[in-house]
């Protein structure tokens, strides 16, 4: 037994069959620890008799012990999978269960050279933006740096929020809703402590926080990290709603009350309003804000707080490969209206000029016009979407005043919010009038919608509308040519009809399930997973609840625009559901459906959302449409409804020649390529591909030697799956392979999470705990592994950070040290020897584990360091001389044994006879003297690769970071552990090699 003398805080202690990290206030008489590898937040008093020194104690060699050839390799990279406390600059990236893309590393190191940091992040769509920033949140926890954190972002996104931190970053985030605020709250056991104090990470709706009567309170216990998703919505000329957003943000952001870490996220921070891109940037520092960025010294100011790449910035970075789609096919799928629901429109457009050219008074013109719009908008998507509006009591006919009917009638019919969710945006808006406001002569108006409903109604089928004839044949076109489309609608009613139809035009052929704004969030996903689940072909078809938030490459390949979007921003986000990483087609497809008979779509199409494109394509910049197309959309507006005119029962619109219309289109485009232009000029910059790309790839060659190369996780899989008796299966479909689960150690398949019996999940006396999504594995008895990322639910990825790989790496460095267990069981061992070609004498192999304490400074002088303990798996050898002393080998000489292969068979006396005298050298002074030479010597690299990430840019940057980088020190914790020796002796050259030894 050992006592307490010497425990100082940062040591390591073993005890509980654990290994803990010593805590400040540690007396003789109780250690305070932590554990080296479980919840951070667990703290737990050790009595002196029950603890001892950590490490695995040394190998026993014992007759029958020693292993064959493939316990090195398995024993090391089990030992490096099973880490969680990496001794490099790059803690997080032991704990994460994603392998983040070399570019993704980019803000990461930005963000390490920054205290507090202060970042934005404007990456392209499907680039990655939710791992980089809770990369940053993750490392920033794992130092210290930080201790809890929220997310704040849209009530639509919230729960993919929280799918990302638990399943990818480990974390156990608690969503902040009106729904769920005050059970968190009334769970806290001290009535004043805030939600963010209790819950280390949060995941909250900005506008549910940004109200009056919780604004302040969040503004005091506001976490130590900030992240802000969809950050350009809180900033711009938009109404109240974003003014507020704005407010709660610059008093967030405000570094004289606390110097908070800040991250805000955006895939268009370009809003083309010079004024809104200020705003942002001054969050991170006001300073920001007067930048002229067409300035070289301004632009370099910026870039050290701001990131913006496009996919071909970071398609190839730093020698990796990023599989994005190598092209959009865009198509238009025209359709001309059927005679009868041509006429229908035309009946309607004749009503609703009628309704808005008559009689009024300011607030009833509003109305009537947003009510026009809005209806006219139902009648072109679908029948069903035409008649659930007529029929359904108008919210914009409820309002008070003249500006909450443009509030109302400008997101309904523009699809124009100030927080540009798509929430709430599918939910029909209703054409009946208000009941408070329907006196006598309004009557006639409700049956009128009565009659144009009953006319709707009639309408449904394939047989009188063309815009369903159009879809079904694009559906069957993209199924034939084996590609799984998501058709997207505006309007719930539509979204129903479309897929009704669709079920009964492809039969088995297809599985098809509609996704709408009735689902709750969490529930949406959980459909398209049962979808995807169906053996055969899919269709999903949805609304723009599913348009962000939702990744959806792995299992469909094109786009459908049933309905336009006329915000062109959603119909980039809808194209992203598919056109990003992971989408493992080369080409998907985009596809737009809009009748030549109005001319209505197909002017926003060439207006607004191809001249999206148009510019996009030419600058590489996306720059949103200023004020959001609201000029050119109210002309287009006004041309239909007060100036148009056409025959009854006909269509003959004509935009074109109209002269408002035409000066809004000319200002706006001239506005908006202005505002390309000027991005584009800067946009390089941003992209950071001058970050010293050389020191980059130098730390990015030190992790990947750290965390081992996706093949070599490949290999270890197989080579201990097959060890252990489940033997791997290829996978036709991709490299992966997937391997039988009933002949494991039973451990290792609860482990897995894979069980024989339910009830086995729960604790005794418990009730059995409800299985994780994606995890029943009661039914399902194979491991499925793919090569990469994403992967489906269930499955999992070739990745050391994987949770089946991290188990099976548990389970043989347990079943190493555990000499109870049948030989079996036990693929790796603490011992072997071989005989090989590979050497010319006797050479052995230590593998070994080192500690060290790695002290960081704190945030501020006066603040106190933060002590961290690090591990790191080392390969060492030595080789025996003619004259008998040892000379020790280079780590490339040491790497290249690792593949060696035995060339010949060992008689079992010679191999323990071996295993033994290795045993016995590790007692001699030189080997002792050597291994901590090493442990000095890496201890020495680690500083320096610390130091180097951490040095800022620009002088104020280099004067902090130089003081910083001075108190940054790295010392090894104890003597290393020496978890496996191997020896390795010569073939004799009068013997030839027989296939296969000992394999």
């Amino acid at each position: 037994m050992s006592t307490t003398t010497g425990r100082v805080p940062g040591t390591l202690v073993r005890a509980r069959d654990r290994d803990w990290v010593v805590l400040p206030g540690t007396t003789e008489d109780l250690v305070l620890a932590q554990p080296l590898d479980g919840d951070r937040e667990f703290v737990a008093a050790l009595f002196p008799d029950e603890v001892c020194e950590p490490g695995f104690g040394r190998p026993e060699a014992v007759p029958g012990e020693a292993g064959d050839f493939a316990s090195a390799s398995l024993l090391r990279t089990a030992l490096r999978i099973a880490s969680t406390a990496g001794a490099g600059p790059f803690r997080s990236l032991n704990a994460v269960a994603v392998e983040p893309r070399q570019y993704q590393l980019v803000p990461l190191m930005m963000a390490l050279r920054m205290d507090p940091v202060r970042l934005l992040i404007g990456d392209d769509v499907g680039i990655g933006k939710t791992v980089e920033s809770a990369l940053i949140a993750k490392e920033l926890m794992e130092q210290g740096s930080a201790r809890n954190m929220t997310v704040l972002c849209s009530p639509s996104l919230a729960e993919q929020w929280q799918r990302e931190l638990r399943d990818k970053f480990g974390m156990e985030p608690e969503l902040v809703l009106p729904s769920t605020a005050a059970r968190l709250q009334k769970a806290i056991d001290d009535p004043g402590r805030s939600i963010f104090d209790h819950y280390p990470v949060t995941v909250v709706s900005t506008d549910f926080i940004k109200q009056d009567e919780r604004r302040d309170a969040f503004r005091r216990h506001c976490p130590d990290i900030l992240i802000v998703d969809e950050a350009h919505t809180c900033v711009g000329t938009g109404g109240n709603e974003q003014q507020k957003r704005y407010e709660l943000l610059s008093a967030l952001a405000d570094r004289t009350e606390r110097d908070r870490h800040l991250i805000l996220v955006t895939a268009t921070p370009h809003s083309g309003d010079p004024q809104a891109f200020a705003k942002l940037t001054g969050l991170l520092d006001p300073s920001l804000r007067t930048l002229d960025t067409t300035r070289s010294a301004d632009r370099d100011k910026l870039a050290r707080h701001f990131v913006q790449r496009r996919r071909h910035d970071i398609k190839r970075y730093v020698g990796q490969e990023t599989p994005f789609p190598e092209d959009r096919d865009t198509q238009d799928a025209l359709y001309r209206l059927d005679p009868d629901y041509a006429r229908f429109v035309a009946d309607i457009l004749a009503y609703t000029r009628q309704q808005v050219r008559g009689p009024g008074g300011d607030h009833h013109q509003r109305m009537s016009w947003w009510t026009a719009l809005t209806l006219l908008r139902c009648v072109l998507s679908s029948p069903a979407a035409a008649a659930a509006t007529l029929r359904t009591r108008s919210l914009i006919a409820a309002t008070r005043t003249p500006a909450e009917a443009d509030k109302l009638g400008r997101a309904a019919a523009f699809e124009l919010t100030d927080d540009e969710t798509a929430e709430g945006m599918d939910v029909v808006p209703g054409s009946l009038p208000d009941e408070e406001n329907t006196a006598g002569g309004r009557t006639g108006e409700a049956k009128a919608l009565a009659d144009f409903a009953e006319r709707a109604d009639a309408l449904a089928g394939l047989e009188t509308d063309a815009k369903l004839r159009t879809l079904v044949d694009r559906v069957k076109r993209q199924l034939v040519d084996g590609y799984d489309p998501i058709v997207f609608c505006h309007y719930i009613p539509t979204a129903e009809y479309v897929a009704q139809y669709l079920k009964e035009e492809l039969g088995r052929s297809a599985s098809v399930e509609a996704v709408t704004g009735t689902l709750h969030p969490d529930a949406r996903q959980a459909r398209v997973d049962e979808l995807t689940a169906r053996r055969g072909r899919h269709v999903l078809v949805a609304t723009d609840c599913l348009s962000e938030g939702v990744n959806l490459q792995e299992h469909f390949g094109a786009v459908i625009h049933y309905d336009l979007s006329w915000n062109p921003t959603r119909h980039l986000q809808r194209a992203g559901r598919v056109d990003r990483f992971g989408q493992p087609r080369r080409r998907v497809r985009e596809i737009t459906v809009y009748d030549t008979d109005t001319g209505i779509d197909g002017l926003v199409l060439k207006v607004l959302i191809q001249k999206h494109k148009d510019i996009a394509d030419q600058t590489g910049v996306a720059v949103l449409v200023p004020d959001q197309g609201r000029g050119v959309l109210e002309a287009l507006a006004s041309a239909l409804l007060l100036r148009g005119k056409q025959p009854e029962g006909q269509l003959t619109l004509d935009f074109e020649n109209d002269p408002d219309f035409g000066q809004a289109r000319e200002a706006l485009h001239k506005e908006w390529e202005s505002a390309a232009e000027r991005e584009s000029k800067v946009l390089t910059k941003f992209a950071h591909s001058g970050l010293r790309p050389e020191e980059v790839e130098a730390e990015l060659t030190a992790l990947r030697q750290a965390l081992g190369d996706p093949g070599d996780i490949a290999t270890f899989a197989r080579e201990a799956l097959a060890q252990l008796g489940a033997q791997p299966i290829g996978d036709a479909r991709d490299r992966g392979f997937k391997a039988p689960v009933d002949p494991l150690p039973t451990g290792l398949k609860h482990a897995l999470g894979f069980y024989e019996d339910g009830d086995q999940t729960a604790a005794p006396g418990s009730a059995p705990r409800a299985q994780a999504k994606g995890r029943a594995k009661t039914a399902a008895r194979d491991l499925v592994f793919r090569e990469d990322l994403p992967v489906a639910r269930g499955e999992h990825a070739l990745s050391r950070t994987d949770p089946a790989v991290r188990a099976l790496a548990r389970y043989l460095l347990d079943a190493a040290v555990d000499t109870t267990l049948p030989p079996e069981e036990r693929p790796a061992r603490r011992l072997g020897v071989i005989r090989t070609a590979a050497v010319d004498r006797r050479t052995v192999l230590l593998l070994a584990r080192y500690r060290f304490r790695l002290t960081l400074p704190g945030r501020k002088a006066s603040d106190d360091p933060r002590v961290l303990v690090a591990d790191d798996a080392q390969v060492l050898a030595w080789r025996t001389g003619d004259d008998g002393r040892r000379a020790w080998l280079s780590d490339e000489e040491t790497a290249a044994l690792l593949t060696a292969t035995p060339d010949l068979n060992t008689l079992p006396a010679l191999r323990d006879q071996q295993a033994a005298r290795a045993a016995a050298e590790l007692d001699d002074d030189e080997i002792h003297d050597h291994l901590a030479a090493r442990g000095l010597l890496l201890a020495d690299r680690l500083r320096e690769a610390h130091q180097r990430v951490r040095e800022a840019a620009g002088q104020r940057g280099r004067e902090r970071g130089a003081a910083a980088v001075r108190r940054i020190d790295v010392q090894p914790s104890g003597a290393p552990d020496l978890l496996g020796v191997y020896v390795y002796l010569s073939v004799p050259a009068a013997q030839q090699p027989a296939s296969g030894g000992d394999r």
